[in-house]
């Protein structure tokens, strides 16, 4: 456990320089703070709230330069406090340090600092000047030693630039980066933000669940940014004559014939592995068991939410780029793991999902009965239907019991394939449902008929077929260790409700037919695909793992989340053998294990704009056929949007006792 020297957090002063014995600070423990990677330690730290001095061999000054550094770096130039502020106080802080007259002193970097503190005009210029304001106010005597003693060492570290919304999202988008240029007039600009990323911004722009919304700060104040909205609305400009076109000319070294990799399944995460690995120069093959790609956005999302023609001008990058999309063949079926590798491939990218649905586990289910579905079984015959490959006849009452969005899509589907009443039974309230708020509202607005706090104890059947559901009520009981409340069954609150239709949408697994003990792949204790967290790399060698088949049913983004993470350590691991130490990574996980990232106030007057929603069509349209329910918003209205941002910018520096490895972000 790290011990504190010296520093300031949060206006807490700790200083045990003169002896005593160094404590943690206010933070509970700093755990894990010992070395940034194997055998370099970290000398000291510095943020949005103040720094801590570990090591008392640290240059001080040093350390406040490299931050300034960053921040002067990053300014986005529209504010003269902190465009100018930044310069002038880094450049006295170089000078300083390197022992060289300036014609700044303390005293004016004090008050420039105070200035950019107070008046900057967003997040990175209001906190940019934190720890050195908090290092000026109680140990400048330790800086005024450090200039009498100068020139100082050059030190080692890392500075880190971020943002709330940033570290919430899986993917790491730079978020206020893509909106800056919607704000700019620059949305193509602001899609090759997200490109960096992940190819399915259309996509994700429609059906991300908008973890980035929920950490935005905008929240202190009235409404999140409509940040899924925005990236809809850059991804949908990319049309006719000016869309940005995918070739191969654009890949800067491609490799030769022999860097050869597989990617198994043409879902989220098998795309955008495979983008970035065409990307990097390698030649890629998808291997894809449906006869289409997209995996669960494609058969799993109805076209109401993502309109297919979206989906697979996004997938078709991957032909674009100079891969390969191989229908019609399934893992453990026409090929195996093995015969990938005789064939060539340098390393395979297993992305096989959870296509295989959970059942209730009550009395009186059988699979095999007519009229009961899983949720992923009963979309896969929506999207057939819809595509018009297989005719689907539902009428009468649906039943579906969940709370996430597999179960709200098929509420909303039922009510599209004819059904006449859709009730949705859930155990527990709806404020604990996992479905995404706007599914959950939406599906209110059509019809569908919800009960809460009901659980199924029995289903019902009638000459082979579904025939109702016997339910029971649920209440409340004590909260558990993560503080949400358990349910338990009341007594004789039993009811039976009929129904033509039983939907169980309470989960996903991996299928138990794709992978067998001759492959070589470990399972974990929860029947997905074991990995290494950090490297994604699976118990065979050269074989790596990401999206549902090796997480469980998540969302789109961490899918594509994975397949980024895992086309640079499979780039790693073919080039050089081994997987590099993710210096980014590491001061992510500080940060989150930490709670470093100040995310509970606003530190200036926000005036109320209230966000702009998207366009619907009226609920009794929609809820009668399968067109795109929601609409691209106007550029005036993105523009107006962009301008909610409060470019809540960080900057995290440490300062290392040796050189910091480079390697994938």
């Amino acid at each position: 456990m790290a011990r504190v020297h010296y520093g300031v957090w949060n206006g807490v002063v700790h200083d045990h320089r003169q002896g005593g014995t160094p404590e943690t600070g206010d933070l509970a423990e700093l755990r894990d703070f010992d070395a940034f990677n194997e055998g370099n330690a970290i000398r000291a730290f510095l943020g949005d709230r103040g720094f801590f001095v570990f090591d008392p061999h640290v240059s001080l000054i040093d350390a406040l330069w490299r931050y300034m550094d960053k921040a002067a770096e990053q300014s986005c130039g529209k504010c003269t406090p902190c465009r100018m502020g930044t310069q002038l106080v880094r450049d006295a802080l170089d000078g300083m340090r390197r022992g060289v007259p300036g014609g700044l002193g303390l005293d004016d970097i004090t008050a420039l600092a105070a200035q950019m503190d107070t008046t900057s005009l967003c997040g990175l210029g209001q906190t940019c000047a934190k720890a050195l304001l908090a290092a000026l106010a109680h140990f400048r005597d330790q800086i005024e030693a450090e200039i009498a003693a100068a020139p100082l060492p050059d030190q080692y570290g890392m500075t880190y630039m971020t943002a709330p919304c940033i570290e919430a999202c899986p993917s790491k988008v730079n978020v206020p980066r893509y909106i800056d240029y919607i704000r700019d007039g620059k949305p193509a600009h602001s899609l090759g933000v997200i490109l960096q990323k992940y190819p399915m911004a259309a996509t994700c722009g429609r059906v991300c669940v908008r973890f980035c919304e929920m950490a935005c700060r905008r929240n202190l104040v009235d409404e999140a940014v409509g940040i899924k909205t925005l990236k809809r609305y850059v991804a949908d400009q990319q049309q006719g004559a000016n869309a940005l076109m995918f070739t191969r000319d654009m890949i800067a070294e491609p490799l030769g014939p022999d860097m050869r990799v597989a990617v198994i399944g043409a879902g989220p995460a098998g795309i955008s592995c495979a983008y970035h690995l065409l990307l990097h120069g390698y030649h890629v093959d998808i291997l894809e068991a449906m006869d289409e790609a997209g995996g669960m956005a494609a058969i799993g999302i109805p076209s109401y939410r993502l309109p297919k023609d979206v989906l697979h001008k996004e997938t078709d990058i991957i032909t674009a780029l100079g891969g390969h999309l191989l229908f019609g063949q399934a893992l453990g079926r026409d090929f195996s793991i093995d015969e990938l590798f005789e064939r060539g491939y340098r390393a395979v990218f297993l992305s096989i999902g959870c296509q295989q649905g959970s059942v209730l586990g009550v009395e009186g289910e059988d699979p095999e009965m007519l009229g009961y579905e899983t949720g992923i079984g009963f979309l896969l015959k929506v999207h057939d239907h819809v595509a018009g490959l297989q005719p689907m006849p539902l009428s009468g009452e649906v039943v579906v019991v969940g709370g996430g969005n597999v179960a709200m899509d098929c509420v909303r589907s039922a009510l599209r394939m004819g059904a006449e009443k859709v009730h949705l039974v859930y155990r527990r309230t709806r404020e604990d449902m996992p479905a995404d708020r706007e599914e959950i509202e939406a599906a209110e607005a059509e019809g569908v008929i919800f009960h809460y706090l009901t659980n199924p104890t029995r289903v019902l059947a009638e000459n082979g077929r579904v025939a109702g559901i016997e339910l029971t009520g649920m209440r409340q009981g004590e909260p558990d260790a993560k503080g949400r409340r358990n349910v338990v069954a009341v007594p004789d609150s039993g009811w039976t409700l009929r129904c033509n239709t039983l939907i169980a949408a309470i989960g996903q697994q991996v299928s138990q037919t794709s992978l067998r003990p001759e492959d070589g792949i470990a399972f974990d204790r929860w029947n997905c695909v074991k990995v290494n967290s950090s490297s994604l790399a699976t118990s065979r060698p050269g074989v790596f793992a990401g999206g549902d088949c090796a997480s469980g049913p998540s969302t789109l983004v961490h899918a594509m989340s994975n397949g980024l993470k895992a086309a640079r350590n499979i780039d790693d691991w073919i080039r050089l053998g081994h997987v590099r130490f993710a210096p980014r990574s590491r001061m992510r996980h500080l940060l989150a294990d930490h709670h470093l990232l100040a995310v509970d106030s606003v530190e200036f007057p926000v005036k109320h704009l209230y966000r702009v929603h998207h366009p619907e069509l009226d609920p009794e349209l929609r809820r009668q056929m399968f067109e795109e329910v929601e609409q691209t918003i106007s550029q005036a209205d993105a523009y107006r949007e962009a301008k909610r941002c409060l470019r809540c910018y960080r900057i995290y520096s440490v300062i290392t006792d040796l050189p910091i490895p480079e390697g994938a972000a």
